[in-house]
């Protein structure tokens, strides 16, 4: 949305932020529950503020399912001096959307996953006629493989195999499903090398996410605040644990904090998840991370090193060079 960038002028990047999430279907029908132009001035509040702190780049991985609609995060990013890069994909828990129930692979008319094509044009083409080009790709997986999961993570790892973008999966942990995601993209021929398992930071359980490691993906350490799902005191522990073992290199740091999300109420996620805001990290974590011994290189190298490396992991020579070339996420990729 900002033009072209490289991925080693990214800097400093939070790598698990949305901009806004929300039912945009509920927003068309019930005018009066959005008010546009209060919701994009309280975004460039919002990231104008998380710029000040020093965060040069979030990537938003808000995909179809999630209310993406990279036109108006363009219009937020023209006023904020921050690197946005989205993705594409489609986020479900359970079955695919009803576009796509009888047509595709194992459905009633059967033929082509139209999904790839769709996801390889966000990529290669641009979103929605914007000419703002996905970065990298984006599935999700809870409790189980459904059908409709499967369905969606295999479109994806087809996406990634056509472009080389790289791929951002929201897991799990307490369900240990960063492991279902990973044999599955595996299976069809994903370096799992090229894969970020999102929320494995959601467990104390550092064994489960060593494994995650040993089996070659990065770790979403990324949320934050969200001290409903697990206290910062543990996520910053296991951080500092796993740092102390030499994987600062394999982890990510950010909070899957929003300018703006329509699943509560006003005012309730403020009250009972107060840390869980885009400042939460550089006000909080880092200070206790290096409390807890964590270096200053290796903060540096979850927050810029590692996000960069991901950004072009999986891909070719020649892909990488038409990525940079293309600019970056919703601020331009």
């Amino acid at each position: 949305m900002r033009g072209p960038v490289a991925a080693e002028e990214l800097g400093t990047v939070l790598a698990h932020e949305h901009v806004f999430v929300l039912d945009g279907e509920v927003h068309r029908n019930y005018p009066e529950l959005w008010d546009e132009e209060q919701i994009v001035a309280q975004a460039v509040e919002k990231l104008g503020e998380l710029a000040r702190l020093g965060v040069s780049t979030i990537m938003d991985p808000t995909v179809v399912g999630l209310g993406r609609d990279v036109a108006r995060v363009a219009r937020v990013n023209a006023q904020v001096d921050i690197h946005v890069v989205v993705a594409t994909g489609l986020y479900t828990l359970n079955d695919v959307p009803n576009l796509f129930r009888y047509h595709g692979p194992g459905t009633l008319l059967g033929g082509e996953e139209p999904m790839v094509a769709m996801f390889v044009k966000d990529l290669t083409e641009g979103i929605a006629g914007t000419g703002i080009r996905a970065a990298f790709l984006k599935c999700a997986i809870e409790e189980s493989l459904t059908p409709g999961v499967e369905r969606v993570m295999r479109a994806v790892a087809r996406a990634h195999l056509i472009t080389g973008a790289p791929i951002m999966v929201h897991t799990s942990a307490a369900h240990r499903t960063g492991l279902v995601a990973q044999d599955v993209l595996r299976e069809e021929g994903v370096d799992l090398g090229a894969v970020v398992l999102g929320h494995s930071g959601d467990t104390a359980d550092v064994d489960y996410v060593r494994r995650l490691v040993d089996r070659g993906s990065y770790v979403g350490m990324d949320r934050f605040g969200l001290d409903l799902l697990l206290p910062g005191d543990a996520r910053v522990a296991t951080v500092a644990r796993l740092a102390e073992e030499g994987l600062a290199e394999r982890m990510m740091l950010s909070h899957d904090a929003s300018c703006h999300i329509d699943w509560f109420p006003p005012g309730v996620r403020e009250a009972i998840a107060p840390n869980w805001n885009y400042r939460y990290i550089h006000q909080s974590v880092l200070p206790a991370l290096r409390a807890a011994g964590v270096g200053e290189k290796q903060i540096e190298t979850m927050l810029v090193d590692t996000p960069q490396r991901f950004l072009t992991a999986g891909r070719t020579g020649a892909q990488q060079a038409r990525a940079e070339g293309q600019g970056r996420g919703a601020a331009g990729r």
